[in-house]
């Protein structure tokens, strides 16, 4: 017997910490036309998901035949700036040259606060975000650990100190390392403190470190705070096997965990991200 839960057009999970005890795990949610489907309550249970045989284009929402960039039609992939390659590399960005595609967009999502930082994910990483995108980035990727520390007023500041710090630690994570477990624990202060000797000479040259979080600076002392982050997970899989509903329009499987994007089911694991788009239907199987 299956207990119907929902059906729609899905958005990647959405994960929120409980900040009044941070040592609780993270509570899950996936996104289908509106509805917040609990997925914590899931976790031990055999789901079935099934991709309904739809794609609708994440931006303009026409139906599509296939999606590209994580859910957009291809021609929303050439206008929109959500889509231009300075979106994944930063110290690319272009709004300054006058040839930002939508200005505005620019000035709500780049000309923002954005905050430069070390997480621990696969590993020590440097990356960047927006400051309000804070904690649900560190959250996206599966960090278990968290420290910002610079405070810049643009996306193309942050990213050019990423590239000169991205010399020194790396700037991606190794998705299935972070699937494997909940990872080391480390002294991200003391690590931070290394890296910025490393690279002191050439963010001094190029102003940056006037942007350093520091204690100096009181207004700033929340933001430097570490943020450790815990995920529901009752079992890390010991071999990671990608699954994904455009291939396997339906997966029956144990909810074992949710780390990052991923549901962790005793089949493999699934990047929500992969969903995005896609008309979904969720049942528990009973």
């Amino acid at each position: 017997m299956n207990n119907f839960l929902a059906q729609g057009f899905a958005e990647k999970l959405m994960g929120i910490l409980d900040s009044s005890n941070p040592h609780n795990p993270i509570q899950y949610a996936l996104p289908l036309d509106g509805q917040l489907i609990n997925l914590n309550n899931l976790i031990g249970q055999k789901i079935i998901l099934e991709h309904v045989e739809t794609i609708r284009c994440v931006a303009c929402h026409r139906i599509i035949s296939k999606s590209f960039q994580q859910g957009y039609c291809f021609p929303c992939t050439q206008k929109l700036a959500q889509c231009d390659l300075c979106i994944v590399k930063p110290e690319r960005c272009h709004y300054h040259l006058g040839t930002c595609r939508e200005p505005q967009w620019g000035e709500a999502h780049c000309l923002q606060n954005h905050m430069v930082y070390l997480a621990n994910t696969s590993g020590l990483k440097v990356g960047i975000t927006r400051e309000k995108n804070i904690p649900s980035r560190w959250i996206d990727q599966g960090a278990s650990q968290a420290l910002p520390i610079f405070k810049v007023p643009n996306r193309l500041i942050s990213g050019k100190i990423e590239i000169i710090l991205a010399q020194y630690v790396k700037d991606k994570t190794d998705w299935r390392k972070m699937l494997k477990g909940p990872g080391e624990n480390l002294n991200l202060i003391e690590l931070k403190n290394n890296l910025l000797n490393q690279a002191e000479l050439e963010l001094k040259t190029q102003g940056f470190l006037d942007f350093l979080l520091g204690p100096e600076k009181e207004e700033e002392k929340e933001k430097e705070k570490e943020i450790k982050i815990n995920y529901p997970v009752l079992n890390y899989p010991e071999k990671i096997t990608s699954l994904n509903l455009l291939k396997t329009p339906r997966l029956e499987s144990t909810l074992l965990g949710i780390k990052g994007q991923y549901l962790i089911l005793e089949a493999g694991v699934l990047n929500s991200r992969s969903l995005a788009g896609l008309l979904v239907s969720l049942k528990q199987r009973c």
